[in-house]
């Protein structure tokens, strides 16, 4: 004998069955928790002087959040490691060797504009924040089919592209008010300070940089921790569009933009709740592998990505 539910049960049942099999375009209907992603790009810092420093000292926060976190000691820029380029890679899971002075787009759709247009959301929701003014190229592509739809909202330079670069504070201090403020679901922040630095040859705001852009992470992290939009559902990437020349170069650790190690082997670090604990993963993966991961996390996919999901630094 067959059983009809009840009228009253069916409609009920309807609306959860669509919210379960990813029906609606409000909340993603996924594995994980993560509803939100904060990614912090440190700008232009090898190893040698974060994790694979002897003490870790210039990273303290970052080497005591590990023991809720995860980090990925075999990731690569596998590009051009460049500025632009190397942002691109991590938004579109796209390698391209573009211009760097912020005078042309990526090609491909990146991570803002397929999460926007999957889930319908208001641009006020997805932001791309940096110091350096020409990474405002993040928040479009020149692929037709997208150019200039579901565009993110962006706070980079001074007022936007062309107009230069501003201090990390004032970056800090945007992206921790717009957290607040605006309850952001998907962003980039990018702090210059140790790629500035090197490239003027001065090692100690090189190592000040990177201590204080360590503490504006753990800031971050407290901010997400102490408001409850974010707790328990946010995931923090910290990673670098490339890193620095090595040791033994003529000009030292002042530039960078080729494939030695220094240039190319770099940090990715998360602490979120779908992710391992006080894990090391040894697996290689690269910038290509950071958006197809958070389409993993936040449920929508970019078909356009060349990456792979980073699966075994998660919990599940």
């Amino acid at each position: 004998m067959k059983t009809k539910l009840p009228f009253a049960l069916l409609i009920i049942s309807i609306p959860l069955l669509l919210v379960y099999c990813g029906c609606t375009k409000d909340v993603p209907a996924t594995l994980y928790k993560t509803q939100n992603v904060i990614i912090v790009i440190v700008d232009g810092p090898r190893l040698t002087e974060t994790w694979n420093h002897p003490t870790r000292q210039f990273i303290p926060h970052r080497a005591s959040m590990l023991s809720e976190g995860v980090y990925c000691s075999k990731f690569y820029n596998n590009g051009t490691t460049s500025t632009n380029p190397g942002h691109t890679a991590i938004c579109t899971g796209v390698y391209e060797s573009l211009n760097n002075a912020g005078a042309e787009y990526p090609t491909y759709p990146s991570i803002f504009q397929y999460w926007l247009k999957t889930f319908q959301r208001p641009k006020s929701e997805a932001w791309v924040i940096a110091t350096k003014d020409k990474l405002e190229v993040l928040s479009d592509c020149k692929d037709v089919n997208w150019k200039g739809t579901f565009r993110p909202s962006t706070d980079c330079g001074n007022l936007g592209l062309g107009t230069g670069y501003r201090e990390d504070i004032t970056t800090f201090i945007s992206a921790s008010t717009k957290l607040t403020s605006n309850h952001i679901r998907l962003a980039l922040i990018n702090f210059k300070q140790p790629d500035a630095a090197g490239h003027a040859n001065d090692s100690a705001a090189y190592l000040q940089g990177i201590l204080d852009t360590d503490n504006y992470i753990y800031q971050f992290w407290q901010q997400l921790q102490n408001d409850n939009f974010y707790k328990d559902r946010t995931t923090l990437i910290v990673t670098n569009d490339h890193g620095r020349h090595t040791a033994g170069y003529i000009d030292g650790f002042i530039s960078h933009g080729d494939g030695c190690d220094g240039c190319r082997h770099i940090e990715f670090f998360a602490i979120g709740p779908d992710f391992k604990q006080d894990y090391i993963s040894t697996t290689p993966y690269e910038q290509t592998d950071i958006s197809v991961t958070i389409g993993e996390l936040m449920g929508f996919s970019i078909p356009t990505s060349n990456g792979k999901v980073m699966k075994d630094i998660f919990k599940k």
